[in-house]
């Protein structure tokens, strides 16, 4: 059974990032929903011994357009969001270290320039989806963007870092403006969690 990840903070422990009502939304109903939904989906698709990622690694595998559709946007949104909100944190590793941050550094000039490649695709993501760090086959780094609850895993990547753009994720509290809820976002990014997953994804 897939669990949805447990917030380690009260809902408004981001504040003033991300206003308590919006992760209660976000959380505790879009994500609970899309849990419970994937569950169900993989049950039904007999693939609920395998993980979410190899699931969503292999999507073509299952036959049925319907059940392949409700794996692909249910499986998405309960990875997505586990990923987006483990990253998250009150007072959480304001910058990557060591080899992560050597990485970065090296694939997009320097913290600062990787924050404005990343910013951007989310910016420029049409309606809803998301912006992704991912490491690659060959274990480089990676940025892409994709729409509704597509993820790198399709294209074979491991992602390590996300910023959620649907509107449910900051339209309470920043409306229409989402270059301003991108830009405090990293005000909250806990990148010792990025760090442990990126030590996951190389190996």
């Amino acid at each position: 059974m897939f669990e949805q990840y447990k917030l380690p903070y009260s809902n408004d422990a981001l504040e003033p990032v991300i206003d308590a009502l919006t992760v209660e939304t976000h959380h505790d109903k879009h994500h609970a929903a899309y849990t419970k939904a994937f569950n169900e989906a993989a049950e039904k698709a007999g693939l609920s011994n395998k993980s979410a990622e190899e699931i969503l690694s292999s999507l073509d595998s299952v036959s049925d357009p319907a059940l392949r559709n409700a794996l692909r946007n249910n499986g998405g949104g309960y990875y997505n969001h586990n990923l987006y909100f483990m990253t998250l944190a009150p007072n959480g590793k304001k910058e990557p270290t060591g080899e992560l941050a050597e990485k970065i550094n090296a694939a997009f000039g320097s913290f600062d320039e990787f924050k404005e490649k990343i910013s951007s695709l989310a910016l420029t993501q049409f309606g809803s989806g998301w912006a992704w760090l991912s490491v690659a086959k060959d274990g480089s780094l990676v940025l892409s963007q994709s729409a509704n609850q597509d993820n790198p895993l399709q294209q074979g990547n491991k992602p390590i870092f996300c910023i959620d753009v649907w509107e449910h994720a900051y339209y309470l509290k920043y409306k229409n403006l989402r270059a301003s809820y991108v830009k405090e976002l990293f005000n909250i990014v806990d990148w010792a969690a990025v760090e442990a997953l990126y030590e996951k994804a190389k190996n």
